[in-house]
């Protein structure tokens, strides 16, 4: 009867926090709006780069994802997933953007205790040098600048019960654009609820919760004069930069098993020590997801995913984004490998680009120290 109690609280503390999130006055009013013409908000945040997916599995289902993430990339997902790491594990994502730009992610994960999990993370955008150029001289300056976006993180994720799981994500975040640089610290927070009906598992997730960010440099310190005249001295000016907020994102996530039974629903059974490979290992599953996605800076979207994996080795994934103008279709695969000394798994993902950008290409490869 305990028991009972608990999961009907964490079904109520589930639904009350996602119809209070979406509809509280300090998000709801932000996000809302972006959908209205007279009032779109795109483009007035900065640390964009927080919204670019990590994870080449995630990608591949088009970001449809967050209630069935297990691995480190829930790190971006739902911080809650991590709570799912059996052991030490360590990922590394690689992202070729547009433009020539990078986009990195590396991270480590180790349980502390049953159903207890903390990770270290580490994000980053860089891009090439790019050359200066002012009204004055359009051609080029010959000299050079870069830019460049960094997070630094600690997501810990637990159980309260074996079905409701949570994660919290606190970030150190340094933009950088020649010699200017804004630094500042942001956290998300994420829930799971695996129901225990036809695998469907629940997951709700904020992110971006922060302070105002603003710029500070030499970038902003000029020496000039205010009138071209010989008797007039320079004046040593200094610019007061504007400050901005970070994208602040709702996502919301329903997963469910359409063939066979899919790791989020057998979690309890790795936790005991029972081997993953021998008893749960099935030739055929297929997992789908749908994705509502609302940001602070742009109009809601909505995620389509599907997950097939064959026999627990090759994974073959698709998805589609509805309401996004850059991105719709993606594909991804993936491969297992497993031995008596590590598990390990390679995937990629594409998504073709709208506006002529190309294709988003990433790859992710993950590595489990001692998981049976």
């Amino acid at each position: 009867m305990k028991i009972r109690y608990i999961h009907i609280l964490c079904i109520s503390l589930f639904i009350t926090s996602t119809l209070g999130i979406y509809a509280s006055p300090a998000i709801g009013v932000g996000m809302g709006s972006a959908t209205t013409e007279a009032y779109a908000k795109v483009g007035m945040s900065g640390g964009q780069f927080l919204k670019i997916a990590h994870g080449a599995r995630g990608n591949g289902m088009a970001g449809a994802v967050s209630a069935i993430t297990d691995d480190l990339s829930s790190i971006f997902w739902n911080p809650a997933g991590i709570a799912d790491i059996p052991s030490l594990s360590a990922e590394f994502d690689y992202t070729q953007w547009f433009a020539g730009l990078n986009h990195n992610f590396g991270a480590v994960g180790l349980p502390l205790g049953d159903g207890y999990s903390l990770a270290l993370h580490f994000t980053n955008l860089s891009t090439p040098e790019m050359e200066r150029t002012t009204i004055e001289r359009p051609e080029g300056q010959n000299t050079y600048f870069t830019a460049s976006d960094v997070a630094v993180g600690l997501t810990f994720a637990g159980y309260l019960t074996d079905q409701f799981s949570f994660g919290i994500t606190g970030r150190y975040l340094n933009n950088t654009l020649a010699n200017a640089s804004a630094s500042g610290f942001a956290f998300d927070v994420g829930t799971k609820y695996r129901t225990g009906i036809q695998g469907i598992v629940l997951g709700v997730s904020l992110h971006g919760l922060t302070t105002e960010l603003t710029y500070e440099g030499n970038e902003f310190n000029k020496t000039l004069k205010v009138y071209d005249a010989g008797w007039q001295a320079p004046l040593d000016l200094k610019m007061v930069p504007s400050p901005f907020n970070i994208p602040l994102l709702f996502r919301a996530n329903v997963a469910f098993d359409i063939i066979g039974q899919n790791r989020m629903g057998r979690y309890d059974n790795v936790l005991k020590g029972e081997n993953y490979q021998t008893k749960y290992k099935q030739e055929h599953t297929l997992v789908g997801a749908i994705d509502f996605i609302t940001t602070s800076d742009s109009p809601e979207q909505f995620a389509l995913g599907l997950e097939y994996v064959w026999n627990e080795l090759i994974a073959v994934r698709a998805g589609y984004r509805i309401g996004n103008d850059v991105q719709g279709v993606s594909a991804g695969i993936g491969i297992n490998y497993f031995s008596g000394f590590f598990n390990g798994r390679i995937d990629y993902s594409i998504s073709p680009l709208a506006y002529n950008l190309g294709f988003a290409n990433r790859v992710s490869v993950y590595f489990d120290l001692g998981r049976n």
